[in-house]
């Protein structure tokens, strides 16, 4: 694992977190250097467009889904190889699950895995105001290291020059660089329509731009001298460990329609035994032949419903791969697939693949959105009522059903208790994003399930 890493965390949500982040990633791969990214959180965006820029595969590390010891296995699993691994932050720095502490934050992750953070400061319309911000992020948790600052979005390199002058002296840290206030730079298609222009290479020129703009203004030696050290000690959970292969066989939906996955949920899966077969429901291809297992995670079903309602085949194929008992996961888009139908905000309604009774309608603003403890419903072959795991939702559809369901679900989030998802046949399904590492039982009784279901 490299001795070298940096945090990268902001002030606040929206000062260019990501923006930094991938511009550093592409200015050290110039240099020839190998980058291993990760994302503080639950997020699956910020991670597709390491990956991209990176070419390894960014992985997700978590303080309040999964335990302190795992989160340094993954993180020192993920890094073998490495030259440096930049660790983007969610939110603001010090933001998380709880207001009174740093659980879940930023924060506490660069502390878990101490490593040294850059902070990234939106200076706009300030100068000497910049060093009374970052003092603040300095004096709230003394175990962090913050060992420079970027100022993004200053108005001109004088301005630079002011804001860079009032930090070093009143906060002993060195302003590293900046970037301009520059709408050429904003990370194109941020939300919907993502994942396909980053698996087609069309931001590659974007990845080369902005670690062209960085290397000319964000002294690159001195971060590259800053992210260097100590090795993390080696904390092996054996969680990972590759067991025998059982002969099962779980489908993977993987596409622009369904990508979010947690790299560390496939790779438990497989080192429970699973061999994991990869398919494409939007590019007209149904379930795999020879299969044991589905699972449908999320993504933006929604933006390709209209090919996904012509697709009757593939539709078919799955809903009677899922009536025969085929153990199946899905989680917020591949919910939403499996319902009756989904109605966009411009009011075009499209026919999905009619298992789960009930209609998705989606809105503007935010149904749901955080973390969520979960325990499954009596009968629920993944997550019994006896053990607890810990995910996420976040979603701007509502499913109404078309008559009274089982639920597959309890969910407890900042709002209390809620019966949530759907389950009938071997179907879990529902919202809620699971990250399996908080319960490695799920994925036992999984592949178990899948055993059985392979004997008849």
């Amino acid at each position: 694992m490299s001795d070298r890493r940096l945090v990268i965390g902001g002030t606040g949500s929206g000062v260019g977190k990501t923006t930094l982040t991938i511009g550093l990633m592409a200015a050290f791969q110039k240099r020839g250097l190998t980058v291993q990214g990760f994302k503080c959180g639950p997020d699956y965006i910020d991670p597709s467009y390491h990956s991209a820029v990176t070419g390894r595969v960014s992985r997700n590390i978590d303080s309040w889904m999964i335990s302190h010891d795992l989160l340094k296995d993954i993180f020192a699993r993920g890094s073998e190889g490495a030259d440096i691994s930049i660790i983007e932050g969610v939110m603001g720095f010090y933001d998380g699950k709880d207001p009174i502490n740093n659980s879940g934050s930023t924060a506490e992750i660069s502390i878990i895995t101490e490593s040294p953070v850059v902070l990234i400061v939106n200076c706009a319309s300030m100068a000497r105001s910049a060093a009374a911000i970052v003092k603040g992020f300095q004096l709230l948790e003394p175990n962090v290291n913050i060992v420079a600052v970027i100022a993004n979005r200053v108005g001109s390199e004088g301005h630079y020059k002011l804001v860079k002058t009032a930090i070093e002296q009143e906060c002993k840290v060195p302003v590293v660089g900046y970037l301009l206030k520059n709408e050429m730079i904003e990370i194109p298609e941020r939300h919907l329509g993502l994942i396909p222009s980053i698996e087609r290479g069309e931001l590659d020129s974007f990845f080369d731009k902005l670690g062209e703009l960085i290397e000319a203004t964000v002294d690159l030696d001195l971060l590259y001298q800053l992210a260097k050290t100590n090795e993390l000690k080696e904390y092996s959970t054996n969680l990972f460990d590759n067991k025998a292969e059982k002969g099962i066989r779980i489908a993977i939906a993987k596409d622009a329609a369904f990508n979010f996955y947690y790299q560390e949920n496939l790779e438990l899966l497989e080192a429970e035994g699973a061999e994991l077969v990869y398919f494409s429901p939007l590019n007209g291809e149904g379930l795999p032949e020879n299969i044991h297992g589905l699972y449908l995670g999320g993504g933006f079903p929604e933006e390709f419903a209209e090919q996904l309602s012509s697709l009757e085949e593939v539709r078919k194929s799955i809903k009677d791969g899922i009536e025969k008992g085929l153990p199946t996961l899905a989680e917020c888009g591949g919910f939403m697939f499996l319902t009756e139908s989904i109605e966009t905000n411009s009011g075009d309604v499209f026919p999905m693949v009619g298992l789960i009774p009930g209609k998705v309608k989606m809105q503007k603003r935010l149904a749901a959105l955080g973390y969520r403890q979960i325990k499954g419903a009596d009968n629920n072959f993944l997550l019994s009522p006896n053990l607890e795991a810990k995910g996420h939702e976040f979603h701007y559809s509502t499913f109404e059903p078309s008559e009274p369901i089982g639920y597959a679900y309890e969910t407890k989030g900042m709002r209390g208790l809620k019966e949530e998802g759907y389950m009938n046949y071997n179907l879990i399904s529902g919202y809620t994003h699971f990250h399996f590492a908080s319960c490695p039982e799920m994925v036992g009784n999984w592949i178990r399930k899948c055993e059985e279901w392979k004997g008849k």
